[in-house]
């Protein structure tokens, strides 16, 4: 079994700045720049018969040609002392959803069964110990709040594994699909 999910990696004009930002809040496990992406759809834990299956059918979902991503403000999943992430927000944008939901549409196709969430276009910049203080995930959020970003082009996306670790989860790009 593997786990998988397919993303938008962050180009260096969207992750640099928000590399820059990733300081400053005791009990953050900030994440690694190159681990700085955009979730499209979470398939979980797949056999290798249906991650063959599921890779072939993304192949129909990279059509459409590139699109722009904006980055739009930051919060947090969670609630005072039961926040367990910090994120970055990607700006309203019906291609980013309609490319969500081909990926998704894939892995139904594929025989996976998916999480029936709606659709929330993020980056996780941190997740947080569960002694993180709220009046300083506060401050951190106020203090980033107006983030933005000009739109920057993307013309790919990718098939990720996923395996977690004490640190955190290390992912792997299996393959990639071009816009």
């Amino acid at each position: 079994m593997i786990r998988l999910f397919t993303a938008i990696s962050l180009p260096p004009d969207l992750s640099e700045p928000l590399a820059r930002r990733q300081t400053g809040l005791p009990g953050a496990r900030w994440r690694p720049l190159e681990a700085l992406h955009v979730t499209l759809a979470f398939y979980g834990e797949v056999g290798e018969r249906a991650a063959d299956d599921l890779a072939a059918e993304l192949q129909r979902a990279a059509t459409g040609g590139p699109l722009d991503l904006s980055l739009s403000g930051v919060g947090a999943f969670g609630e005072g002392h039961r926040t367990h992430a910090i994120w970055a927000g990607v700006a309203a944008n019906e291609r980013l959803h309609v490319l969500a939901g081909r990926c998704r549409a894939a892995g139904e196709r594929a025989g996976l069964k998916l999480e029936t969430r709606t659709y929330r276009p993020h980056v996780t910049l941190a997740y947080l110990k569960p002694q993180a203080d709220p009046a300083r995930i506060g401050a951190w959020i106020t203090g980033h709040n107006l983030l933005s970003s000009p739109p920057t082009r993307v013309d790919r996306f990718g098939l990720w594994s996923s395996v977690l670790t004490h640190d955190g989860s290390h992912y792997e790009l299996e393959r990639e699909y071009l816009l």
